[in-house]
Protein backbone atom coordinates (compact mmCIF):
# COMPACT_ATOMS: atom_id res chain seq x y z
CA UNK A 1 0.00 0.00 0.00
CA UNK A 2 2.77 2.41 0.94
CA UNK A 3 4.36 1.59 -2.37
CA UNK A 4 1.15 2.44 -4.25
CA UNK A 5 0.84 5.75 -2.39
CA UNK A 6 4.47 6.61 -3.19
CA UNK A 7 3.95 5.81 -6.87
CA UNK A 8 0.79 7.94 -6.93
CA UNK A 9 2.61 10.83 -5.22
CA UNK A 10 5.60 10.54 -7.57
CA UNK A 11 3.30 10.46 -10.59
CA UNK A 12 1.38 13.50 -9.31
CA UNK A 13 4.62 15.36 -8.69
CA UNK A 14 5.89 14.60 -12.23
CA UNK A 15 2.60 15.76 -13.73
CA UNK A 16 2.74 18.98 -11.71
CA UNK A 17 6.32 19.68 -12.81
CA UNK A 18 5.47 18.92 -16.44
CA UNK A 19 2.50 21.28 -16.29
CA UNK A 20 4.79 24.08 -15.08
CA UNK A 21 7.22 23.69 -17.96
CA UNK A 22 6.78 26.20 -20.71
CA UNK A 23 6.59 25.11 -24.28
CA UNK A 24 9.71 25.57 -26.39
CA UNK A 25 9.69 28.90 -28.20
CA UNK A 26 8.74 28.76 -31.86
CA UNK A 27 11.60 28.72 -34.36
CA UNK A 28 12.77 32.12 -35.56
CA UNK A 29 11.25 33.40 -38.78
CA UNK A 30 13.23 32.79 -41.96
CA UNK A 31 15.65 35.54 -42.96
CA UNK A 32 14.13 38.29 -45.13
CA UNK A 33 13.92 37.29 -48.77
CA UNK A 34 13.71 33.57 -48.02
CA UNK A 35 10.02 33.24 -47.14
CA UNK A 36 7.60 31.69 -49.56
CA UNK A 37 8.06 29.87 -52.83
CA UNK A 38 10.71 30.80 -55.42
CA UNK A 39 9.92 34.03 -57.22
CA UNK A 40 11.03 35.79 -60.38
CA UNK A 41 10.45 39.15 -58.68
CA UNK A 42 12.00 38.56 -55.26
CA UNK A 43 15.68 37.77 -54.70
CA UNK A 44 15.91 34.79 -52.33
CA UNK A 45 19.34 33.42 -51.36
CA UNK A 46 17.74 30.04 -50.57
CA UNK A 47 16.85 29.64 -54.27
CA UNK A 48 20.59 29.54 -55.05
CA UNK A 49 21.48 26.88 -52.45
CA UNK A 50 21.59 24.06 -55.02
CA UNK A 51 24.48 25.79 -56.80
CA UNK A 52 26.69 25.92 -53.70
CA UNK A 53 26.86 22.13 -53.44
CA UNK A 54 30.06 20.84 -55.06
CA UNK A 55 29.41 18.55 -57.99
CA UNK A 56 31.25 16.72 -60.73
CA UNK A 57 29.99 18.93 -63.55
CA UNK A 58 32.29 20.95 -65.75
CA UNK A 59 31.97 23.57 -68.46
CA UNK A 60 34.68 23.81 -71.10
CA UNK A 61 34.10 26.93 -73.13
CA UNK A 62 35.48 28.81 -76.07
CA UNK A 63 34.61 32.17 -77.56
CA UNK A 64 34.08 31.79 -81.33
CA UNK A 65 31.83 34.82 -81.84
CA UNK A 66 32.04 36.69 -85.14
CA UNK A 67 29.92 39.51 -86.49
CA UNK A 68 30.29 39.59 -90.25
CA UNK A 69 33.99 39.97 -90.98
CA UNK A 70 34.81 41.05 -87.41
CA UNK A 71 36.28 38.45 -85.09
CA UNK A 72 36.18 38.87 -81.32
CA UNK A 73 38.40 37.83 -78.44
CA UNK A 74 37.89 37.35 -74.73
CA UNK A 75 41.60 36.79 -73.99
CA UNK A 76 42.27 38.11 -70.50
CA UNK A 77 38.61 39.02 -69.97
CA UNK A 78 36.51 37.76 -67.12
CA UNK A 79 33.89 35.07 -67.58
CA UNK A 80 31.14 34.68 -65.03
CA UNK A 81 28.89 31.75 -64.30
CA UNK A 82 25.55 32.50 -62.64
CA UNK A 83 23.17 29.81 -61.34
CA UNK A 84 19.73 29.81 -62.92
CA UNK A 85 16.84 30.61 -60.60
CA UNK A 86 13.52 32.19 -61.50
CA UNK A 87 15.03 35.49 -60.36
CA UNK A 88 18.23 35.25 -62.49
CA UNK A 89 16.24 33.99 -65.47
CA UNK A 90 14.13 37.16 -65.29
CA UNK A 91 17.29 39.23 -64.91
CA UNK A 92 18.83 37.65 -68.04
CA UNK A 93 15.62 38.39 -69.95
CA UNK A 94 15.78 42.05 -68.87
CA UNK A 95 19.49 42.45 -69.62
CA UNK A 96 19.83 40.30 -72.76
CA UNK A 97 16.24 40.14 -74.11
CA UNK A 98 16.51 36.34 -73.79
CA UNK A 99 16.85 33.75 -71.05
CA UNK A 100 18.77 31.39 -73.36
CA UNK A 101 21.42 33.09 -75.49
CA UNK A 102 22.37 36.55 -76.71
CA UNK A 103 25.13 38.63 -78.23
CA UNK A 104 24.43 42.34 -77.76
CA UNK A 105 26.53 45.49 -77.62
CA UNK A 106 27.92 45.64 -74.08
CA UNK A 107 26.86 49.28 -73.66
CA UNK A 108 23.26 48.32 -74.47
CA UNK A 109 23.28 45.62 -71.77
CA UNK A 110 24.90 47.98 -69.24
CA UNK A 111 22.23 50.60 -69.98
CA UNK A 112 19.52 48.12 -68.92
CA UNK A 113 21.25 47.06 -65.72
CA UNK A 114 19.55 49.63 -63.39
CA UNK A 115 16.10 48.38 -64.40
CA UNK A 116 16.97 44.80 -63.47
CA UNK A 117 15.77 43.65 -60.03
CA UNK A 118 18.25 44.17 -57.21
CA UNK A 119 19.78 41.46 -55.05
CA UNK A 120 23.22 40.39 -53.98
CA UNK A 121 23.78 37.09 -55.70
CA UNK A 122 27.55 37.63 -56.05
CA UNK A 123 28.26 34.93 -53.44
CA UNK A 124 26.79 32.37 -55.86
CA UNK A 125 28.55 33.62 -59.01
CA UNK A 126 31.70 31.87 -60.15
CA UNK A 127 34.44 33.62 -62.05
CA UNK A 128 37.32 32.69 -64.32
CA UNK A 129 39.35 34.30 -67.11
CA UNK A 130 39.60 33.57 -70.82
CA UNK A 131 43.06 32.39 -71.79
CA UNK A 132 45.06 33.62 -74.83
CA UNK A 133 43.20 31.08 -77.01
CA UNK A 134 39.74 32.35 -75.96
CA UNK A 135 39.15 29.28 -73.80
CA UNK A 136 37.82 29.02 -70.25
CA UNK A 137 36.46 26.38 -67.89
CA UNK A 138 34.55 25.91 -64.68
CA UNK A 139 34.82 22.76 -62.56
CA UNK A 140 33.10 21.22 -59.55
CA UNK A 141 29.62 22.28 -60.69
CA UNK A 142 26.33 20.99 -59.34
CA UNK A 143 23.77 19.65 -61.78
CA UNK A 144 21.46 22.39 -62.98
CA UNK A 145 21.24 25.31 -65.37
CA UNK A 146 23.80 28.11 -65.41
CA UNK A 147 24.34 31.32 -67.38
CA UNK A 148 27.81 31.85 -68.89
CA UNK A 149 28.60 35.51 -69.59
CA UNK A 150 31.60 37.41 -70.98
CA UNK A 151 32.39 40.63 -72.80
CA UNK A 152 34.14 40.06 -76.13
CA UNK A 153 36.32 42.72 -77.71
CA UNK A 154 36.65 43.12 -81.48
CA UNK A 155 40.09 42.28 -82.80
CA UNK A 156 41.31 45.52 -84.38
CA UNK A 157 38.65 47.69 -82.73
CA UNK A 158 36.29 49.96 -84.60
CA UNK A 159 33.08 48.27 -83.45
CA UNK A 160 31.47 47.92 -80.02
CA UNK A 161 32.38 45.30 -77.43
CA UNK A 162 29.78 42.55 -77.27
CA UNK A 163 28.18 41.04 -74.16
CA UNK A 164 27.76 37.33 -74.83
CA UNK A 165 25.43 35.19 -72.70
CA UNK A 166 24.44 31.54 -73.03
CA UNK A 167 22.42 29.21 -70.82
CA UNK A 168 24.16 25.89 -70.16
CA UNK A 169 22.79 22.85 -68.36
CA UNK A 170 24.85 20.35 -66.36
CA UNK A 171 23.35 16.85 -66.18
CA UNK A 172 24.61 13.75 -64.41
CA UNK A 173 27.87 15.49 -63.50
CA UNK A 174 29.03 15.47 -67.11
CA UNK A 175 31.32 17.94 -68.86
CA UNK A 176 29.58 20.34 -71.25
CA UNK A 177 31.32 22.06 -74.16
CA UNK A 178 30.00 25.50 -74.95
CA UNK A 179 30.82 27.99 -77.68
CA UNK A 180 30.01 31.62 -77.15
Amino acid sequence: MKRTVRLALASSLLLAVAACETAAPPPPPPPPGNAGPPSANVFRPADFSWSAVPGKGRIDGKLTFRNGQVTYSCAGAGVILTPETLWTRRRMTILYNSPNAAALPADEVRARTPSAPNGDYSAFVRRTTCDANNRFNFQGLANGAWFVITVAKPIGGGVPDMAIMRRVEIRAGKAVNVEL
